[in-house]
């Protein structure tokens, strides 16, 4: 595994650079390490005492597996491994966090006392999350012994972890992937078990005396909490774990990238390395990750909106995206699409104000907790701040004049223009911006609408993603404990949120205490062709935004009432699922969006003005259509149209202009031959109307064949009824 891996690592041009005179940066940071060591293995002494203790006097205890079944145990001896080898040997080899009375705990731990236990493997996002957790302290470790790093944090995330240290004015460049990778090798050959030890805050900051992030975390941690630490190898780290038991349990890993980050996030602060990697437990799945990141390299936006000629970005406004002729066309298509649903739905489009006084965002509480987010300047010695969403302004607009129950729900719709001062370093093509637009609305409702505006949204959504062919999951997160407003409202919403969610007769998952301080939502969770999760549509209701602009509507009874408000999207930011869309459709647009559309190539000279006729036509029916006039071969002209992806390249020649005709052939080269204008016209205007992701040409053939298919084995099957209804009259 390591000479593969290693091997493509290419080495820097003209050689590696020699190493300085002098101690390396790992030996000036040894004796820390040392003393790290020392002091840990005095704590896990203290720990291994307990234990010894424990069974020297076994209390008893019952362990409660999720099926019901009860298994006997010992206080402070026996493990979560224990019990998964007592059930099965497999079932322990399998497991890798274990859930105690719900809280995350070692596989290799003690209980401490009668419980509930529930084990995860890798197959489980829990199993996922703590692999990757642990195989960042193997990293954080190749970087301490390498570089003499100084680590902050290694967090596991969606797809593999990293760890940022300090390396001083040091940078790494992928070069040195090479060097860290067999640094990880070695630490997992050695299988260096996971120890844990739990310490005092004193303990803790003499531990990490040295690194000074270390201490900053410490510090900031809030009194009477547990502090824990984990050992790998000589490397220590503060930690909340659980851990795999050892390093062997790490069957494959590749470093995939070296960049650079700052301490919590802050420019301002010290410069960082950030080390991105990923293991699996089989070599298997890292190959099967390797083919998918393939895959995803060729469909990366950013690629083919160059080679599309879609959209570009420009340093003289960093974040912010220029739009090409073809790009808007997507761009603008979108938007069309959800105004259609906007229309069926009836939501009402508004235009709100781009700048605002910031008055509004301490009213709203941005002000407060979001300004480091805003782009805000002075004017007349006034503060004012582009808006970075429109929820405040569309509460301005509801408060505008006093309100009737009649008037509810209203549901205003925006697209107006958002920015957000994003930090130049977290900028990602389309995904990542600071100017941007969504299909943002709110709905303004009485506590007694809620639950149909919540079924008609869910309604709405499962709608635009089946025309996008896009897939997705939902969870329900409720109330937190630092809530805000009245119990009664809460349950009421969020029964309301549940029942919307049981009538999509879609499988939901409960994601109880994770629900904003204001409100309820709904979490989505959009998968595309690579089966990646992209966070997209959202809906949330708020009971604390109404009382901060203190909004209110007349009811029945002639008295004052709060609305609530949902906040809704789908789009969520029009630039993202661009680019989702983009890399789904790895840029084979479906013909409704495609900005390339029709290419018409003409055989020969006396061919154009008959291809310019076939053009107009198009044109003036609101088609995407180019000829091309240039004097290469007809067969070079078509290839080069399939590969810009136009969705259909229509040849003509003299017979086809004596017929009043078009050859049709799609950008994948299948032919479909000739066919008259006006069905050509049909075809095309009724795979745009209807949004089709599939080629419309030739369906009419394929419904015919299966039409003709399923009569005959009807036919067939009537006839073997027959015989068998004649085989019993016989018998």
């Amino acid at each position: 595994m390591a000479g593969t891996e290693a091997e493509a690592l290419a080495a820097p041009p003209g050689g590696a650079s020699a190493e300085p005179a002098g101690p390396s940066p790992f030996e000036l940071k040894a004796p820390y390490y040392a003393k790290r060591i020392r002091l840990f293995e005095q704590y896990f002494a203290r720990e291994g005492g307990k234990m010894d203790a424990a069974a020297a006097s076994p209390e008893p205890i019952q362990v409660v597996m999720p099926d019901g079944a009860i298994k006997d145990g010992v206080k402070n001896v026996t493990t979560p491994w224990d019990v998964a080898m007592g059930i099965h040997k497999k079932l322990a080899q399998a497991s890798l966090l274990a859930h105690v009375d719900g809280a995350d705990w070692d596989m290799r731990r003690p209980l401490e006392g009668n419980c509930a236990l529930k084990l995860f493997s890798f197959d489980d996002p829990e199993g996922k999350a703590l692999y990757w957790h642990s195989s960042a302290h193997v990293l954080g470790e190749a970087l301490e012994l390498e570089y003499g790093a100084d680590l902050t944090i290694g967090p596991s995330i969606e797809e593999g972890f990293y760890y940022d240290c300090y390396l001083g004015e040091r940078t790494l460049s992928d070069y040195e992937r090479a060097g860290i990778l067999k640094r990880c090798e070695a630490i997992i050959k050695d299988k260096q078990p996971f120890q844990r030890v739990e310490v005092s805050r004193a303990e803790a900051l003499e531990m990490f005396a040295e690194n000074k992030f270390k201490v900053e975390l410490i510090t900031n941690l809030p009194d009477g909490v547990s502090i824990s630490c984990y050992r790998c190898g000589p490397m220590v780290d503060l930690c909340r774990g659980p851990h795999l038991p050892d390093t062997a349990w790490i069957k494959a890993v590749t470093i995939n990238q070296c960049s650079r980050a700052h301490w919590r996030a802050d420019v301002t602060k010290d410069p960082l390395v950030r080390v991105y990697a990923i293991t699996f437990p089989s070599d298997k799945l890292m190959k099967e990750y390797k083919t998918r990141i393939e895959e995803a390299k060729k469909r990366d936006h950013r690629v083919i909106g160059m080679n599309q000629e879609l959209f570009f970005f420009h340093n003289l406004s960093p974040g912010s995206c220029f739009f090409l002729p073809d790009g808007a066309k997507v761009y603008n298509n979108l938007m069309g699409f959800i105004r259609e649903k906007y229309w069926e739905y009836e939501y009402d489009e508004v235009i709100t104000p781009n700048i605002f006084n910031f008055d509004l965002w301490k009213t709203s509480g941005h002000a407060a907790h979001y300004k480091e987010n805003m782009f805000s300047f002075h004017v007349e010695k006034e503060e004012f701040g582009l808006k970075p969403m429109n929820c405040p302004g569309h509460c301005v607009m509801f408060g505008n004049r006093k309100r009737s129950f009649r008037e509810l729900p209203m549901r205003l719709a925006d697209f107006g223009v958002l920015h957000r001062n994003e930090f130049s370093g977290a900028l990602h093509g389309l995904t990542r911006v600071r100017r941007f637009q969504q299909d943002d609305a709110h709905i303004f409702c009485r506590p007694d609408q809620m639950e149909f505006e919540l079924v008609n949204f869910l309604k709405l959504m499962d709608e635009v993603y089946s025309v996008f062919g896009l897939t997705y999951e939902m969870k329900l997160s409720t109330r937190p404990e630092g809530y805000l407003g009245e119990i009664e409202i809460w349950d009421q919403a969020e029964a309301a949120l549940t029942k919307a969610l049981n009538l999509t007769g879609k499988e939901w998952k409960l994601n109880p205490g994770d629900g904003a301080f204001y409100g309820p939502k709904i979490d989505i969770t959009v998968f595309d062709a690579l089966k990646r999760r992209f966070q997209c549509a959202t809906v949330q209701l708020d009971f604390q935004l109404p009382i901060r602009f203190n909004l209110s509507y007349v009811t029945e009874n002639n008295e004052p009432a709060r609305p609530i408000i949902i906040h809704r999207a789908i789009l969520g930011s029009v630039e993202r699922m661009f680019a989702i869309l983009t890399e789904h459709y790895a840029g084979k647009w479906p013909y409704w969006l495609s900005p390339r559309q029709v290419m018409i190539v003409p055989i020969s000279e006396a061919s154009k003005d008959y291809a310019g006729e076939v053009r107009r036509m198009l044109h003036h029916a609101g088609h995407h259509v180019k000829v091309d006039n240039s004097d290469r071969k007809m067969q070079k002209k078509v290839r080069e149209a399939q590969l810009e992806q136009w969705n259909y390249i229509l040849v003509v020649g003299e017979g086809e202009r004596t017929n009043g005709t078009v050859n049709v052939r799609t950008r994948d080269n299948v032919v479909h031959g000739e066919h008259k204008l006006d069905a050509l016209l049909e075809v095309l205007s009724q795979e745009r109307e209807v949004r089709s992701l599939t080629c419309m040409f030739g369906m009419e053939k394929s419904a015919a064949a299966a039409a003709v298919k399923e009569a005959a084995e009807a036919e067939a099957a009537a006839a073997k009824a027959a015989a068998n209804a004649d085989q019993a009259m016989a018998a």
